[in-house]
């Protein structure tokens, strides 16, 4: 029964965050989901249905550089490297879709490294 209540929070949250955000052609959203060990990013065109850039700690150039793949310094490489593609695909604006987790931790990392490597949002 917790669980329960707990998974359907979650589904509120992760609504109430995307009821706000769209990825349009010209901005597109950068989509970030955190798992205990893992943290994946995307860059998603919502019109299209169609990811146009994506990186996370198990992508095979990260995952060899990385000595932890769940930690804050791990999130900021894989934002500087969703960043990176997304400035080689034409990509210089962004909407930030944060999903249901806080903007702190591995989350906001993820953020700061994509902002430092040229990403505007």
């Amino acid at each position: 029964m917790k669980a329960d209540k707990g998974k359907k929070a979650a589904l509120r949250r992760k609504y109430h965050v995307r009821k706000k955000i769209f990825g349009t052609p010209e901005r597109p959203r950068l989509s970030v989901f955190r798992s205990n060990r893992h943290i994946y990013a995307q860059i998603i065109d919502d019109t299209a249905g169609a990811t146009l850039a994506s990186a996370s700690t198990r992508t095979k150039g990260l995952r060899d550089q990385l000595p932890s793949a769940g930690n804050k310094k791990a999130a900021e490489i894989v934002g500087e490297a969703v960043a990176k593609q997304a400035l080689g695909v034409g990509i210089k604006c962004v909407c930030f879709d944060r999903d249901r987790y806080k903007f702190h931790g591995r989350v906001r990392a993820l953020a700061e490294g994509a902002r430092k490597a040229g990403l505007a949002f």
